[in-house]
């Protein structure tokens, strides 16, 4: 096994396999093709390199699994872009595909500090009664410095 950091791009498709699994029980590499929109010589390439670092047991035309280290690994990658997405959707009145995409490409980079602070936030948001009536929305402040 080799080094524990990935790519954004390889945690994209370790994300990937673990929903795709979680949908269908199992994972092929045209599975992932189809959810990420890549050629299969990409994913060919990806699997190989998760398979190199001992996230995922593959063999050519057959199944794809997490090892326990790649379910980890993933699980976190799932939680990050979920803790994300919700602040951007409950905090900020973001839409839900702005959020989606502005998550899947912050989630590589934030770290667990930041993460932890900003899930805190999302809870304490969800149960105080000024935040949670939606005090963010983006016609309730006409302050003039907004405007800017």
């Amino acid at each position: 096994m080799t080094n524990d950091v990935l790519s954004a791009s390889m945690e994209d498709y370790l994300e990937a396999i673990f929903l795709i699994i979680k949908e269908k029980q199992t994972a092929r590499a045209k599975d992932i093709v189809n959810l990420l929109n890549v050629n299969n010589s990409s994913v060919t390439g990806a699997l190989r390199s998760l398979s190199d670092k001992g996230l995922i047991n593959y063999a050519p035309y057959d199944l794809i699994t997490l090892t326990d280290k790649g379910e980890q690994h993933a699980l976190g990658v799932v939680l990050r872009h979920k803790a994300l997405k919700d602040f951007f959707i409950k905090i900020l009145g973001a839409d839900e595909s702005e959020a989606e995409t502005t998550a899947c490409k912050m989630e590589h980079v934030i770290s667990p500090n930041i993460l932890e602070k900003l899930i805190k936030f999302v809870e304490f948001a969800e149960y105080c009664p000024v935040i949670s009536k939606g005090w963010i929305k983006s016609d309730c402040c006409k302050c003039e410095r907004l405007k800017e």
